[in-house]
């Protein structure tokens, strides 16, 4: 007898089935992939018992020829890919051709379908060779796969499947994540006879945001920012939360590339960057992404579920994605613009930064620090907290600044400006739009203007729409860390000669990596050196950075490198520092402002970046508005 053997199309079948049919919702997925590409408009998909005894798909997109029939149900046959050239710019959801073949190897599966002809068709696979079966029968333009008893004929995969409700939640999630995909198709969904969710085709953005809000809440919708950024060759657009709409889990992040849905480490990575600096260490944001680009640059050929992608220049899209979101979440301030077209903004690179300049290091470590900063030429008053920047003046020495101690004068002269704007701000008339301004037009500023603190921690001010509440420590310690980094940014990091030179083993690709890339750790004041086939001397390294595992960041930075193409773990250790120095710096509770001081902070914070969160990724403030008031004391009820 011959060793080697031919596999049965049915045991080839199954086989494959073991890759693309995991679950009942892997079923539902390549369904209801096939009826989108179909050009199908609305779907519906019925469930018994989880899926696991009938999960029946009905659509009503172009159909099947009565003589294509037999070719559906079996293996390695599809309609959407010809030659080698349609596998590498592919613009369909499917295209391997296995989906049917599997699913009917271990289910009873029948097919009917109608082009819009007098008849319509049905089709069966059944016995050992998979031969598929037509006769005649009724229906509409479009088709409706029927697929009964999952895993009837294969007992060992039958028994890992989970309860009803797990096996159903898991369909539903599939469905509202194609429902996310595609705005332009109605989708419905029914379990044991009772509709769960009817999703009507949404062509405007308000009907589109009323169907996010139906998949993700309407929380999600109210704490979300709209983008719509495009570069050469690149568009992301979507929906991002706000960083105080934080999660537990990862588990309300949608992305889509051409309209797959995708989970990538290289966008993870690339997204999670952006929320670096204004979301807690251990929080998740949440967003409904689309990235739009060439199909020909992205490869989706690359896993059996098709849940990955491979981008030909991912360092590239890396750097498009994170600069996108970096630019849209920095926006985010008391009047900031949130609805700003950013179609145009350059893309957010990694600092090039001289390795000369500012010296923080004499902040590393310090548990305060002296902010007394030069007499402000246009002074705004600002409480004396115990720090001080005479190494660097610069960095905080600025028109308008919330910084240092004032003279006297200065004092006065913003007193009187605050009671003028104060009795200004008394005689506020609307205008046409709506918003309150002056006898000269002036509009009352996002945050208003302060009436009181309240128990020397919170900021209590009036705006246009209701009472604004401010957590002073968190916002003076953002904004004393945007201006550590701009400083940093703009006048380099010092560096320092290592007393003694740090030998770090890495591997071969990483030493060539090392030394190619070596003008980039120059720019973030390192000196590395190849010493070895598998080593590299560290000489020299930010002065901030002097307490840091030296060898573990390079092994870091050098596998961020070789993944994603780029790196910020440097910027984010210096950051950490920076961070620690501002909050060290900043107004600590119980410390009693004044109403100048009170509202040059809230200035300071209109004017800064992600001031809408502190370094720790805590809200610094939040607005009841007269409505909300109203609410609850029961007003006009």
């Amino acid at each position: 007898m011959n060793k080697i053997h031919q596999l049965s199309p049915r045991l080839a079948n199954q086989i494959a089935a073991g890759e693309v049919v995991e679950r009942p919702a892997s079923v539902i997925k390549e369904l209801l992939e096939n009826s989108l590409d179909a050009g199908s408009r609305n779907l519906q998909v019925d469930l018994e018992q989880g899926g696991v005894k009938l999960m029946r798909v009905r659509d009503d997109g172009s159909g099947i020829d009565k003589q294509d029939l037999p070719l559906a149900l079996s293996r390695h046959a599809t309609s959407k890919i010809v030659h080698l050239d349609d596998l590498e710019a592919v613009a369909s959801l499917g295209f391997r051709g296995e989906a049917l073949a599997s699913i009917s190897s271990v289910a009873r599966l029948s097919l009917i379908s109608s082009t819009g002809a007098e008849h319509a068709w049905q089709a069966r696979a059944e016995g050992r060779d998979m031969e598929t079966e037509i006769s005649p029968a009724a229906h509409p333009q479009g088709t409706t796969v029927e697929v009964r008893d999952l895993f009837f004929n294969t007992p060992a995969r039958r028994k890992f499947l989970r309860t009803e409700r797990t096996e159903y939640t898991r369909i539903e999630e599939v469905v509202k994540r194609l429902a996310l995909s595609r705005f332009d198709v109605g989708f419905g969904l029914r379990h044991n006879g009772r509709q769960i969710h009817s999703w009507r085709p949404a062509q405007s953005v308000p009907e589109q945001e009323r169907r996010v809000a139906q998949i993700c809440g309407p929380e999600f919708m109210k704490n979300a920012l709209a983008i719509d950024i495009e570069r050469v060759g690149l568009r992301i657009w979507g929906w991002v939360a706000l960083p105080a709409f934080s999660r537990s889990q990862a588990d309300l992040q949608h992305f889509y590339v051409n309209g797959r849905a995708i989970r990538d480490k290289l966008v993870s990575h690339a997204v999670r960057q952006a929320f670096q600096d204004v979301l807690h260490h251990s929080r998740h944001p949440a967003f409904v992404l689309y990235l739009e680009l060439d199909p020909a640059s992205v490869d989706v050929n690359v896993h059996p579920t098709k849940h990955e992608v491979r981008f030909r220049d991912g360092r590239n899209v890396h750097s498009f994605i994170f600069s996108s979101l970096h630019h849209a979440l920095a926006e985010v301030r008391p009047g900031g613009n949130r609805d700003d077209d950013h179609s145009e903004v350059e893309p957010v690179l990694e600092p090039q930064v001289q390795p000369r300049g500012v010296d923080v290091g004499e902040f590393a470590g310090q548990s305060t620090i002296d902010l007394r900063a030069a007499p402000d030429p246009n002074p705004s008053i600002a409480p004396s907290a115990s720090v001080s920047a005479e190494a660097a003046p610069s960095l905080f020495n600025r028109p308008g600044a919330f910084t240092g101690q004032p003279s006297p004068a200065a004092v006065a002269q913003s007193k009187a400006r605050v009671a003028e704007q104060i009795a200004n701000y008394g005689q506020l008339q609307p205008t046409a739009g709506g918003l309150p301004s002056g006898g000269e037009g002036e509009e009352v500023p996002p945050l208003g203007y302060a009436i009181a603190q309240l128990k020397g921690i919170y900021i209590l001010a009036e705006n246009a729409d209701g009472l604004i509440v401010v957590d002073t420590h968190a916002a003076h310690e953002r904004i004393t860390y945007e201006r550590l980094k701009t400083a940093i940014s703009a006048q380099g990091v010092q560096a320092q000669p290592m007393l003694v030179p740090e030998s770090v083993a890495v591997s071969e690709a990483e030493a060539d990596l090392a030394e190619h890339q070596a003008e980039v750790f120059s720019q973030l004041g390192f000196e590395l050196q190849r010493c070895g086939p598998e080593a590299v001397m560290v000489r020299q390294i930010p002065v901030v950075l002097e307490r840091a595992n030296v060898a573990q960041l390079i092994r870091d930075v050098l596998s961020d490198l070789k993944t994603y193409g780029s790196s910020q773990r440097i910027l984010e250790h210096i950051n950490e520092i920076l961070s620690t120095m501002a909050c060290h710096g900043s107004v600590r509770a119980n410390r009693k402002l004044n109403l100048a001081e009170m509202n040059a902070l809230l200035r300071d914070m209109e004017a800064t970046e992600r001031s809408g969160q502190c370094n720790h990724g805590r809200p610094t403030w939040a607005l009841m508005t007269l409505n909300e008031l109203d609410k609850l004391f029961m007003r006009g009820q």
